[in-house]
């Protein structure tokens, strides 16, 4: 899993996190940490999102929608970084608990 420096700051807040038994399963076989998922999702680091997702995102940021990254593991696995618009919760999943 690459990261990208897009943001050096934190975008908006994350309310309480949570990560699925399915996604910590995931990480930690491809031994990635999930701080490292949600840094990268907390500072506009979108992942692998086409540009239109990325532009949606960044709308979101501003009129406080809901946020989704997508980020491919090494391993294959795809995990996604939901924060509701509300910003009570940032949820990070294998795209299969979505």
């Amino acid at each position: 899993m690459q990261t990208n420096d897009t943001h050096s700051s934190v975008r908006f807040k994350t309310g309480r996190p949570t990560v699925t038994p399915a996604a910590t399963a995931a990480l930690e076989l491809a031994k990635v940490p999930d701080i490292l998922v949600l840094a990268r999702h907390i500072h506009g680091d979108w992942g692998d999102l086409g540009e239109r997702d990325c532009l949606q995102n960044e709308l979101a940021v501003l009129l406080e929608l809901r946020i989704v990254s997508r980020y491919v593991l090494l391993t294959g696995s795809v995990i996604q970084v939901v924060t509701e618009a509300d910003r009570s919760a940032t949820t990070i999943l294998v795209c299969d608990d979505y």
